[in-house]
């Protein structure tokens, strides 16, 4: 309660941000690695508040964002098949493929159904015997639960006619490739709570002492993100370099214990492909050989995938934290959500989706905190 006690009281933020201004001796750059947060720090002008010098940039925090083309074009090829219902939640069906994205799919007469849950597809499986139903499961360490579940329930009940097209990815490994990554300015992170609330933090500790980062697990609020920030600042004034838990109304150290052992169960890490930032090492999870049945790619014989093709979208260099939307030069011309060249732009949380609806072409905003 304390949180709500605190966030209900008039000036609460003010005094963050002019606490922060006074802790801040010198410039440092952070990134938020979830998409939520990048949307809650645009739509409220978070990032604004901070004293100058102290810089907020867009991680690779949006799943949807990073799903590689391949995928994509496989989910569309998938979807053409005669026979088969590809499920999906809504945010995937306008991220571009090679050619066309999957409402161009559904509009060339493919099967493509916008669900909830997974469980909503593998009811859909049970109810129509006929049919092949695939999920596309797509997200971070938050949505491999339900997804190792719906593939639990699909084996109870000896569903033939369900599979996953797997593109989950694990958070932990993507913040060691941007901190090796030429030209890096990040100094700190705040990372994703919704993550650490299923897979708990530990996994961040040995990032955290090898590189010399601070990393604070933070919430989706306007003060949690002010709250985030101050911890991490004052770490990195103070010449420290662990992790600290901001965001304790909901995460725990170790995670969700039932949540990661059905995860360990049903998947096992492998290197992952993400769009913009190359194979990550041990970056993704993919079916276990006994679940193998469930697995779409397997089950439907699909061809390697396909490179990026060549664009003016800088969308890798935003989700590296490079470059900030309003930054590119398509940004809002050639790239718009209703004609988007990348993920970003579509993304429910994406960061040019964010810019685009909360400050315009212009990249600013007056707090309206």
């Amino acid at each position: 309660m304390k949180f709500v006690d605190e966030y209900r009281q008039p000036g609460t933020v003010q005094r963050y941000a002019r606490a922060l201004a006074r802790l801040a001796t010198r410039p440092w750059t952070l990134m938020e690695m979830c998409g939520g947060q990048t949307h809650t720090i645009v739509k409220f002008g978070v990032d604004q508040l901070l004293p100058p010098g102290v810089t907020l940039v867009h991680g690779p925090g949006c799943p949807v964002c990073v799903t590689p083309v391949g995928l994509i074009d496989k989910a569309i090829e998938i979807a053409g098949r005669p026979g088969v219902t590809l499920c999906s939640f809504g945010d995937m069906l306008r991220v571009p493929g090679t050619r066309t994205d999957l409402l161009g799919a559904r509009a060339a007469g493919g099967e493509v159904r916008v669900v909830y849950s997974p469980l909503d597809a593998v009811r859909l499986a049970a109810n129509d015997p006929r049919r092949e139903v695939v999920f596309f499961a797509v997200g971070f360490e938050t949505t491999a639960p339900a997804n190792a579940l719906a593939v639990c329930l699909a084996r109870r009940q000896q569903l033939r006619n369900f599979s996953l097209l797997v593109a989950q990815v694990r958070l932990p490994p993507v913040l060691e490739r941007l901190l090796v990554t030429p030209g890096n300015r990040v100094q700190g992170f705040l990372a994703a709570g919704h993550v650490c609330t299923v897979m708990g933090y530990t996994e961040y500790e040995p990032i955290a002492r090898h590189y010399g980062v601070p990393i604070v697990v933070t919430g989706f609020e306007p003060l949690d993100i002010l709250e985030g920030v101050h911890l991490c600042v004052a770490q990195l004034e103070a010449g420290r370099a662990t992790v600290q838990n901001q965001y304790s109304r909901s995460v725990r150290r170790h995670g969700n214990h039932a949540a990661r052992q059905l995860v360990r169960e049903v998947f096992e890490t492998v290197p992952r492909r993400w769009r913009g930032l190359g194979e990550i090492p041990q970056s993704g999870l993919a079916l276990r050989q006994s679940y193998r049945d469930f697995d779409a790619e397997h089950r439907f014989g699909l061809a390697q995938s396909a490179a990026e093709p060549h664009s003016p979208c800088i969308s890798h260099l935003i989700l590296q934290g490079a470059k900030k939307p309003h930054e590119c030069p398509a940004f809002g011309k050639l790239c718009t959500p209703e004609h988007p060249l990348g993920a970003p732009m579509v993304s429910s949380e994406g960061a040019c989706a964010a810019y685009r609806r909360y400050r315009g072409t212009t990249g600013r905003l007056a707090a309206q905190l």
